[in-house]
């Protein structure tokens, strides 16, 4: 059976005392305490029955920390084989590099995708902490060359700019841009599905 791991998204702060005033002047509307239907929930069902997807609930993603995900992340391992497409999404889309450039993974890798990561903190509320990039992003390609970003050109939340420092360091990277994508914070997601499907 495939394997497809997705690391969903999630907000890094340079300390409990900024993430607790984030909380007390971020603006709401009536939708961010209503359910919400997003793609990674159906994104197993889209798949289809070939494929096994982890969407691992990584902890505290409101006040995310590095090395909390990179316990959980490992915790995966002893149920994953070889060929495993990897997905990161938002912060879950720096947390790979960052791991990968800094880590061995026990499986053989057939594709990173990421999807609007960020690289650094320019353009970014908050800035990053815990996820910046510590080691070259170049040394992730040593495990898996087949590599992709999935961009919107309308990213309000991480500037489509970042794509193009990836490329810089993974220069055989597949870029996609999507005109007029976002954050992807979207009910379907048929360009991720397609594109797992023709790996």
């Amino acid at each position: 059976m495939k394997q497809v791991v997705l690391i969903h998204g999630g907000e890094d702060f340079v300390s409990y005392d900024a993430y607790l005033a984030a909380l007390k002047t971020e603006q709401v509307k009536i939708e961010d305490f209503l359910p919400k239907r997003r793609w990674r929930n159906t994104f197993a069902e889209r798949l289809g029955a070939e494929y096994q997807v982890f969407t691992p609930e990584m902890p505290n993603r409101q006040n995310a920390h590095y090395e909390e995900w990179k316990i959980w992340f490992e915790k995966m391992f002893p149920f994953l084989n070889d060929d495993v497409i990897l997905v990161g999404h938002s912060l879950g889309g720096i947390f790979l590099p960052k791991y990968l450039s800094a880590n061995i993974f026990p499986k053989k890798i057939k594709a990173v995708i990421l999807i609007s990561p960020p690289y650094d903190s320019e353009g970014l509320t908050p800035p990053l902490a815990d996820f910046s990039l510590t080691e070259p992003v170049s040394s992730m390609a040593q495990q898996c060359s087949n590599s992709y970003i999935i961009h919107g050109d309308a990213d309000p939340i991480v500037p489509y700019s970042h794509a193009a420092k990836y490329l810089r360091e993974l220069p055989t990277a597949k870029l996609i841009t999507i005109p007029g994508g976002d954050h992807f914070i979207q009910e379907e997601f048929p360009e991720l599905v397609e594109l797992i499907k023709g790996i």
